[in-house]
């Protein structure tokens, strides 16, 4: 596990040391419902580099997802809906003490242990996240990514397609993830950020260019500022959410 050197006085001191008694350095927290189009693939990515613990926690999906996750190789557990709760429930039945968040149509880099290591162990840093590449051709939506990098290195604000990662320390310091219905990744940055500092790496994940290619780009850019912008205004999370699956066309006939 992950251990913290310190004075008599019980605080941390100097550069933070790791030792793991139970052999698992990181456990990957997937959050799903209805991903049985890419959660095989971002779960055998993830198993490649060496990752012993990928927890892929279902939300209530009813196509074959959780199959096609167990088949490649996670542990499965099933939770209430809402990524917030289900990212929680995953960090409640992990064991390693350094944690990542991905999205189930998100592909880590093959060195990433590593990465999360290395860059975890400095001890002004609170948490981090990897730079964005969008897996398409479209040049507008490869600008798309660079942005969303950029804002995450000017306003250490990534986002949860970034693969976000901090320690299971600094994750109970913030009492984990809000359990509401949206914006869950963007207020956990904002509290852990209290914290130290939140670095974006130079090496990418790729995601699925799928809600930019259903919605549009420029729509979905545009639903992504106003719920931002929405959320600054103090609207409800629940009105959010609605607001949000409305202008996508979720649950619309």
């Amino acid at each position: 596990m992950l251990h913290s050197v310190a004075d008599s006085g019980g605080r941390r001191r100097g550069r933070r040391f790791f030792c793991y008694s139970t052999g698992v350095k990181v456990s990957i927290i997937i959050p799903a419902i209805n991903e049985a189009g890419c959660i095989g693939r971002a779960v055998r990515c993830a198993r490649q580099s060496g990752v012993r613990e990928v927890i892929v926690v279902d939300g209530g999906s009813n196509d074959e997802s959780m199959a096609i996750a167990r088949k490649s190789g996670c542990r499965m557990v099933s939770g209430p809906r809402g990524r917030g709760r289900q990212m929680n429930l995953g960090v409640q039945k992990s064991t390693a003490e350094l944690l990542l968040f991905l999205h189930a149509d998100t592909v880590v880099p093959e060195n990433f242990i590593q990465l999360i290591t290395s860059t975890l162990a400095r001890k002004d840093v609170a948490a981090g996240a990897f730079s964005l590449r969008i897996n398409t051709r479209c040049t507008a939506l490869q600008l798309v990514g660079w942005g969303a990098t950029l804002r995450s290195r000017l306003l250490a604000l990534p986002y949860g397609d970034q693969g976000i990662f901090t320690s299971r320390e600094y994750f109970n310091q913030v009492e984990g993830f809000p359990e509401m219905e949206i914006m869950e990744d963007y207020v956990f940055i904002q509290r852990i950020k209290n914290l130290g500092k939140i670095v974006t790496l130079r090496e990418q994940v790729t995601t699925s260019a799928r809600r930019w290619e259903n919605v549009g780009i420029v729509r979905t850019t545009l639903i992504n500022q106003l719920i931002v912008i929405g959320y600054h205004l103090k609207l409800p999370p629940a009105t959010l959410a609605r607001f949000y699956q409305r202008a996508r066309g979720i649950g619309q006939k």
